[in-house]
């Protein structure tokens, strides 16, 4: 059994589904056949019962043909003649009380039932049953009392009428289930290929991806049943993974970009520091302090860089990176703002916080509340005020810069763009982009706009609610 359900595992998806259609089909047939052949069987008997009933001898008649005392003793057969045929082939006899028989008409005597006595005792109407005759065939009886003797007449005709025409009926049926079979194999062979043809290009795709890595192909759809929609979710697939790569050599691409410039500068500065050693020629006091200041500046930036990338990666790969929890934001932003006082010394914060918990990664989201203030530090003129407020989960840091202009609003969550008037201050033009994907991953918004007056309003809005949520008893050490 273990076999045969290994090697129908093994077989072809449209074989097996062409096999399970036959076998339904089949088992339905055969099941049509069975009923129709006990349908076909009990109507058959019935008419011959019928026919039985219609046949019955005249009592006079039957009276005349046995003995005079009203007895069967003798077993007389009277044969038909040729002027009185039997196409029938049944057999009339006479049954007493007391079980003897005797033919009046016919070639065969029949056995004598248990019922066949009782009627001709009169404890019974009539009897209808199935016996054998004395060549061993079956016949179909009907014995029924006489009224003027206690006997009883018992006509019986052979079930061959009956059966030659069930053989018959189950040649018929095995024929026409034979075809139905084979014609619904064929059909669910053909079902299974026209069905199945989509999959056939689906999987052809699939191979082609394996093969050639080229993630531009997009399988036609048709219609909006569930091969449509298998072939929408592989178009999506491709799409999403094919915008995937690009995204990464764009990010490699970009990076490389990014980190040639500090090195070159950083080369150039120590080849001049260690030619200056090779050469004994020394460089002067103030020109040699600069290179080294420059030296640290580029070897920060480069740090900067690295920490940036590792910290959008880490974003990238979702949720997972760190423990997500029900954190309070006020509490993170005024983190931050200690943080980013120490780096704007020279600037005036101020912060209008109101209670408001979030779930998110807090070392996450902290660090693009940072990066949101160093932006602000970074163009805040000194003396000027930064503003941070967050009420019903909305969070505004408004700075007094220059701005950002119009057409440049819309690159600036972009990773490593920088403004044109920005690429000469620190930074890797990676910060905004790093706040917009950590902001997406607790399931809020941020955006970017100019501020009425001058300056820049940076608003990021995360779901939550103004009191934590209840402990759980684990969470409360219960």
């Amino acid at each position: 059994m273990k076999g045969l359900v290994r090697r129908y595992r093994a077989m072809p998806l449209r074989s097996r589904l062409a096999m399970l259609v036959a076998t339904a089909v089949a088992v339905a047939v055969a099941a049509a056949a069975v009923v129709c052949w006990f349908v076909v069987r009990n109507a058959l008997i019935n008419s011959l019962d019928d026919a039985l009933s219609s046949s019955r001898v005249p009592e006079d008649l039957v009276l005349s043909l046995i003995d005079q005392d009203g007895q069967c003793r003798h077993a007389s057969i009277v044969t038909n003649r040729e002027n009185n045929p039997n196409p029938f082939k049944s057999t009339v006899q006479v049954v007493d009380r007391k079980g003897n028989s005797c033919v009046i008409s016919g070639q065969q005597s029949v056995e004598v039932a248990s019922a066949d006595i009782a009627v001709a005792k009169h404890e019974s109407p009539q009897s209808v049953h199935t016996t054998t005759a004395s060549n061993g065939a079956k016949y179909r009886v009907l014995t029924y009392p006489l009224e003027k003797q206690p006997l009883a007449v018992t006509i019986a005709r052979p079930l061959s009428e009956v059966d030659d025409t069930l053989d018959n009926l189950i040649l018929v049926l095995a024929f026409v289930a034979g075809i139905g079979v084979i014609g619904a194999g064929a059909a669910g062979l053909w079902v299974a290929r026209t069905g199945l043809r989509p999959v056939d290009e689906l999987t052809m795709a699939v191979e082609h991806v394996a093969r050639t890595e080229d993630l531009n192909l997009r399988i036609p759809v048709d219609g909006d049943d569930e091969i449509a929609r298998l072939s929408e979710s592989f178009n999506s697939m491709t799409a999403s993974l094919a915008s995937s790569r690009d995204l990464q050599q764009q990010l490699i691409a970009d990076a490389g970009h990014e980190l040639r410039t500090p090195l070159t500068s950083l080369r150039t500065n120590i080849e001049l520091l260690a030619r200056s050693e090779e050469t004994g020629r020394a460089i002067p006091p103030d020109d040699r302090k600069a290179l080294l200041a420059s030296v640290t500046a580029q070897m920060t930036e480069l740090a900067a860089l690295i920490g940036d990338l590792q910290e959008l990666s880490r974003t990238d790969a979702g949720p997972g990176g760190g423990k997500v929890q029900v954190v309070a934001l006020h509490d993170i932003v005024e983190a931050a703002l200690e943080r980013a006082r120490l780096r704007g010394p020279e600037l005036t914060f101020t912060a209008d916080l109101s209670p408001w918990f979030v779930r998110a990664e807090p070392a996450a989201l902290e660090r693009a509340i940072v990066n949101i203030l160093d932006n602000a530090v970074k163009f805040g003129p000194p003396g000027s005020t930064v503003e941070v407020a967050l009420h019903t989960g909305t969070l505004t840091v408004r700075d007094h810069g220059p701005g950002i202009p119009a057409d440049e609003l819309p690159h600036v969550f972009d990773r490593f763009w920088r403004s044109p008037s920005a690429r000469s201050l620190p930074g890797s033009g990676l910060g905004l982009s790093i706040v917009a994907r950590t902001v997406h991953q607790s399931g809020g918004e941020v955006e970017l706009r100019p501020a009425s007056g001058g300056g820049t309003v940076a608003t990021v809005r995360l779901p939550g609610a103004a009191a934590p949520p209840p402990k759980t008893p684990d969470q409360a050490g219960v």
